[in-house]
């Protein structure tokens, strides 16, 4: 099978530090971080400790219509804004767009998780025939797992293959992974990418009851999560959603569209045993094969962008993995002390976010590492913001169930 090179064309993120470049380069360049206090709703529990979250609180215009809104919540109005935003920038014609050759890989951990917790509200408490038809007929479309995938090319009129991975953290990494096999293997010439995930106190106390979240922090929501820093107290959740339109090289070339970077590589594989501790000799096989089949050698990679989610031992497993793999000379970034963890989005914001510092030539610090780890301290991390060209790059992702990713990119020049 004629393997081909794939691009990157267009890409856009709504997170916590901002949608679109512009916002999220002026968040990263001063430090600016998106977590705040926890919104108070009718899920708030005092039995909940951690009190922070990673809160797009910023108003979005959506013009959307209703046809189209209808059969969406919050999760899938944030996957269709970010894959509106990067079709308009990769200026891919009209009767490409629905012709068959572009395709959809989204996802995200529930579906829409208000709309669900709507559902089972009806459902216990209803007293009746008519306040259990309360279920709304298009309420399942709003809260299945790909609600993402399907609203995105049900309003774009796309005709190509769905592909909706839902594996919690390594989600949207995963789908652009699979979109860069889909496009590398011939099976579509373009596939949008990414993930999603909305406001969701229910993931905090999951996360909480695992002693997994930040508490320390609950009256300074800013100075966590702490990647790497001796006082990390665990990971903040957070919402957003990010995509990116990869496109078969010669095709993009052809017809004149900006190429952002090149997608050389991916892995993904399974550590084969606990579904929640992270496993070193599983992430270190990832990146390992990830390289392989990049083609390169670690000595080739300028930047990479950590999981690092702020908890105890998954810090320390990472740092322990990268530093074997990539050794101690390429810089590495914790993209998630901006935000938080922003779950099923992650892989595609943290791709977005490192595409934005490749494109600028500087890389961001991570941010509220001021004391690091001594057990963490292999790798090469950064303090403060520095003016650095990167050419190449990985984003490793690791998620609950074992999951593994490694993706990689490079700037064409």
């Amino acid at each position: 099978m004629t393997e081909r090179r794939v691009v990157i064309t267009a890409c856009s993120a709504i997170s916590p530090i901002g949608h679109g470049k512009e916002q999220i380069v002026e968040s990263l360049v001063n430090g600016v971080s998106g977590v705040k206090t926890l919104r108070e709703d009718d899920l708030i529990s005092p039995f909940i400790h951690s009190r922070v979250y990673g809160t797009v609180s910023y108003p979005i215009v959506y013009d959307f219509s209703r046809q189209h809104r209808k059969t969406m919540g919050p999760v899938a109005y944030y996957a269709c804004q970010v894959a509106k935003d990067v079709l308009a920038q990769a200026g891919l014609p009209p009767e490409f767009v629905t012709g068959g050759r572009l395709g959809v890989a989204f996802g995200s951990i529930h579906g829409s998780p208000t709309v669900q917790r709507d559902i089972y509200r009806i459902f216990f408490e209803a007293k009746d025939k008519a306040s259990f038809q309360g279920i709304g007929a298009v309420d399942y479309l709003k809260s299945m797992v790909h609600t993402t995938a399907v609203n995105i090319s049900k309003m774009f009129g796309i005709t190509g293959r769905i592909i909706s991975s839902g594996t919690a953290c390594t989600t949207s990494s995963q789908s652009i992974g699979y979109g860069y096999e889909a496009v590398k293997y011939g099976l579509q010439d373009a596939m949008i990418c990414g993930g999603a995930d909305e406001y969701d106190t229910i993931t905090v106390a999951v996360f909480d009851n695992l002693l997994a979240c930040s508490t320390a922090f609950n009256d300074q929501p800013q100075q966590t999560p702490r990647p790497f820093d001796k006082a990390r107290d665990g990971l903040v959740v957070a919402e957003g959603a990010g995509a990116v339109m990869l496109e078969e090289y010669e095709f993009a070339k052809k017809r004149g569209a900006t190429i952002l970077a090149e997608v050389i590589g991916f892995a993904c594989n399974s550590n084969g045993g606990d579904l929640i501790l992270p496993n070193l000799d599983g992430i270190s096989k990832t990146l390992k094969l990830g390289l392989e089949n990049a083609g390169i050698n670690a000595q080739e990679i300028d930047l990479v962008s950590a999981h690092a989610t702020a908890t105890k031992m998954g810090d320390i497993i990472e740092a322990q993995a990268t530093g074997a793999v990539f050794g101690s000379e390429p810089y590495v970034v914790a993209l998630k002390s901006y935000m938080g963890h922003t779950m099923a989005a992650c892989g595609a914001i943290e791709t977005v976010l490192t595409l934005y510092m490749m494109q600028e030539g500087f890389i961001a610090p991570t941010l509220n590492l001021g004391d690091i780890d001594e057990r963490c301290a292999m790798i090469r991390h950064v303090q403060k913001l520095i003016e650095h060209p990167v050419k190449t790059a990985a984003i490793q992702n690791f998620a609950f169930g074992g999951v593994n990713t490694s993706l990689l990119i490079r700037k064409v020049t």
